[in-house]
């Protein structure tokens, strides 16, 4: 745990987040998930590779293919494939449109109890 500039306390995985969350999630983005995603991406059996200029990583599968600027994110990526299963290529086959929630997007979370915060089960 680390004490941010809010004076509350933050898990490391989370400290080096520009905008310190007022709670601590469960997970969240940081480099040390890099070879998790990787390592679930083969799994799902897609081939990864990086672009010779290093600045992409790129996976593929039954000529699906994807690339992002780390693992992470192309995992994100093929959730959406794997949500839509699409038959066949067609433009913007990745895009829902309705309903439109990113700007009604809460500004808080709602009411819960984190699970971190119940303690193990016995």
């Amino acid at each position: 745990m680390l004490l941010c500039t809010s004076g509350r306390l933050v898990p490391a995985a989370i400290a080096h987040l520009s905008v310190k969350p007022l709670h601590m999630p469960a997970l969240s983005y940081y480099t040390n998930f890099h070879n998790t995603a990787l390592v679930i991406l083969q799994r799902k059996g897609f081939r990864v590779w990086t672009e010779q200029d290093g600045n992409a990583i790129c996976a593929e599968r039954d000529g699906w293919d994807f690339m992002a600027e780390d693992p992470v994110r192309l995992l994100g990526l093929i959730s959406i494939f794997e949500f839509h299963q699409p038959g066949a290529y067609k433009e913007y086959w990745w895009k829902i449109d309705d309903p439109w929630l990113y700007e009604s997007v809460a500004a808080g979370p709602p009411d819960y109890v984190p699970v971190w915060s119940r303690g193990p089960k016995a």
